[in-house]
């Protein structure tokens, strides 16, 4: 750019900035005057909240905070702020506790760890830096929910009436399934491949150009190349509201699909990266969806026939343990079937495993966080980096599935927990458990920090590490068991309260079954002859992986968001409840919570003590056949850049056992520094991407 181009851009520049101020201005009056309509409409004898709601393009919510005389008189004292879903995708995004192993010998000339102890809880409050700590934290962090005392709270502590996890006595219906890429218009149907002319990627184009094609008729459209939900998305502020736009154009000869007998999957899902369209022919009973082939795997630009070929190889394994497998529309859908037909129909739990009260669920949710991710940044870590290495754990999920919680949960209070002798209480803590601590970090304390605790914002959490903190939290089992054995010194740890589950096994035969599956599918990725055939096989392994992650992601059962639109026409019939998220002349998009819908595999406490022993295996693990332990407290202080899920970024690299097992720390990527310290996700990412690129040292 010359020196002319750059003054010129800087006077347009100039003038946008000015267009944004009138616009913002412009904005501002309108708002104005839309708020003074609502509070006159309020004056209104017979106003109803609900009514105005969908004219102004708000939610009843909004409309309440602007007219609160529209408030309706039963309206409760509002909850504290609970946790939206996450996606998992996670989402998110997985209950067990492991045996804890015993800690490593410290390293020579280190102060051995003291003995583990659990204090009893203390109403006088830190002195010193310590206080300040906690004064601080307690400024800037939510506060987490709790049982209530006293027979209020013991209530909780029972199953949902007529609810529980049962062997299902049906068989899946597979759906007829094509494969298309939108960037090359590469249609593939089984074994034949087509070609199809779509001028734009409209959901429109897509149903058009494919059943054109294909006339006998298709149930389910995979998107494995391209993204056709961001069509046109430079016209809108987000990309959500880009895929809100695309999936509700009009699409002429179809309709949203509203569901079909109990299918509470109705509607289309509103996702940034991987949304799902569904429609249902106008005047008839035929039901398609359009999905993302990116649910399941990176696809990483392989064509529809190999991204075919890897769902039919990914089918062939699962088939060899269940007879009756079907893949689904997403792996957390099939992951969760597939675990029901491993549900026993004999023994303790022929009549299969119940589901938790509503109260008890709630709980979990607000309070078992999920992955930890964690970007340590200078002073915590250098200015300029040595290196940064990646130890991605393989498969980490099924090394934490063999125990699990089952039976009636127990309360167990303060008072009951001292009651018991060491061996009673060391016990409970091994075994399936969530307990209500609080936490001090011990003096002396150098390196990462131990337990999560709650951060501002939705669903934020942080670990603190700064000697003297004290916090409130809520943590499983086995991060309780790292913070009091960990190999450097033990944290004080005081219990308030505490949900104890029996020690059961109700994943152990699903995860030992896709665990085979993914054990054959990497063994056909190594070794196959057909370069398409071991991609397709890698990514079937991949498949396999998301089967197992996201299913157990599905246990925990978020409370849902649903969207929905609403022809103009008809705006009264919007839900009360529901928040306006975009409008048109012709229809009205909204989206609202439904809460905890009586799913009865709803098993959150599985997902929690996963994601627990998952959280404290980056800490430390021990490979008993090589007798060595790894991960984050196994490296010096000021080394660890970073924690992502089940990720762990290091300055330097370590001499840890790999052997392709499940749990183990596989040297992903090796970037060598000087480098600039990571001081946000994005650099992080963009360090891990050339770090897995880089070549490296024989």
């Amino acid at each position: 750019m010359d020196a002319q181009t750059y003054t010129a851009t800087l006077a347009d520049l100039r003038a946008l900035r000015d267009e944004i101020k009138k616009a913002r201005v412009a904005l501002a009056k309108l708002e104005t005057a839309r708020d003074k309509k609502i509070t006159a409409l309020a004056g209104h004898a017979k106003a109803k909240a609900e009514r105005i709601a969908p004219a102004a393009g708000l939610s009843v919510a909004d409309i309440v905070q602007i007219a609160p005389e529209l408030a309706p008189g039963t309206l409760a004292e509002p909850a504290p702020a609970d946790e939206p879903a996450a996606p998992v995708p996670p989402t998110v995004p997985t209950t067990p506790a492991p045996t804890p192993e015993p800690a490593p010998d410290p390293a020579p000339g280190a102060a051995a760890p003291a003995t583990p102890r659990i204090h009893s809880p203390t109403t006088a409050p830190p002195t010193g830096a310590a206080g300040q700590a906690t004064v601080a934290a307690s400024q800037q962090a939510r506060e987490l929910p709790s049982i209530p005392a006293g027979p209020d709270g013991d209530r909780w502590f029972a199953h949902t009436t007529g609810l529980a996890s049962t062997h299902p006595n049906f068989t899946q219906q597979a759906r007829s399934t094509v494969f298309l890429d939108t960037d090359t218009g590469v249609l593939v149907h089984r074994d034949q491949i087509f070609h199809l002319d779509m001028p734009a990627p409209t959901a429109a184009a897509i149903l058009e150009a494919v059943f054109h094609t294909l006339p006998a008729g298709v149930e389910r459209i995979f998107i494995t190349g391209g993204t056709p939900w961001h069509f046109q998305a430079d016209r809108y502020p987000f990309l959500k509201d880009a895929v809100a736009a695309w999936l509700n154009a009009p699409v002429p000869g179809w309709r949203t699909d509203t569901g079909r007998g109990k299918d509470r999957m109705a509607g289309h899902f509103v996702h940034p990266r991987n949304p799902v369209g569904r429609y249902q022919a106008l005047g008839g009973d035929h039901h398609v969806e359009i999905r993302s082939a990116g649910e399941w795997f990176d696809t990483d630009g392989a064509t529809p026939h190999i991204v075919r070929d890897a769902f039919v190889l990914l089918w062939k394994a699962l088939r060899a343990h269940w007879p009756d497998a079907v893949l689904m529309g997403s792996p957390s859908q099939t992951g969760r079937d597939l675990w029901t037909r491993t549900i026993p129909t004999r023994g303790q739990y022929a009549d299969g495993y119940p589901v938790l009260s509503e109260e008890l669920r709630g709980l979990l949710h607000a309070t078992a966080g999920q992955g930890r991710t964690e970007l340590i940044t200078p002073p915590q870590v250098p200015e300029q980096l040595p290196a940064l290495v990646e130890y991605d754990r393989t498969f980490a999920y099924a090394k934490h599935t063999w125990k699990s919680a089952v039976g009636t949960p127990q309360r167990i209070t303060a008072a009951r927990f001292a009651s018991w002798n060491e061996k009673e209480q060391t016990k409970a803590l091994y075994g399936c458990g969530h307990w209500h601590i609080r936490v001090t970090v011990p003096q002396g304390w150098n390196h990462v920090g131990l337990l999560p605790a709650p951060a501002p914002g939705d669903r934020a959490w942080h670990y603190p590490a700064v000697p003297g903190t004290t916090f409130t939290t809520w943590a499983g089992g086995p991060e309780i068991h790292t913070a009091l054995t960990n190999p450097l010194m033990p944290w004080r740890i005081e219990i308030l309260d505490g949900i104890l589950w029996e020690d059961g096994k109700p994943l152990d035969d699903w995860s030992k079954k896709l665990k085979e599956a993914w054990a054959s599918l990497a063994a056909q990725a190594q070794l196959h002859g057909d370069p398409d055939q071991r991609t397709a096989a890698h990514l079937a392994s991949r498949a396999v992986r998301a089967l197992l992650l996201y299913g157990i992601g599905s246990f925990a059962q978020r409370p849902r968001i649903v969207t929905g639109t609403t022809p103009r026409t008809m705006e009264r019939d919007v839900p009360a409840d529901a928040e306006i998220i975009a409008f048109t002349d012709e229809q009205i998009t909204w989206q609202r919570p439904t809460g905890f819908s009586r799913d009865p595999n709803a098993h959150p406490e599985w997902a929690a003590g996963i994601w627990s022993a998952a959280r404290a295996a980056l800490l430390t693990q021990r490979h008993r056949d090589d007798n060595t332990h790894v991960g984050a407290l196994h490296t010096p202080p000021g080394t660890v850049v970073a924690f992502r899920t089940d990720a762990l970024y290091l300055t330097q690299p370590h001499d840890w056992p790999y052997h392709g097992q499940p749990g183990d720390y596989l040297l992903k990527g090796h970037l060598t520094g000087p480098l600039n310290a990571p001081r946000t996700e994005d650099d992080l990412l963009a360090l891990r991407d050339l770090g897995r690129t880089a070549p490296r040292n024989p």
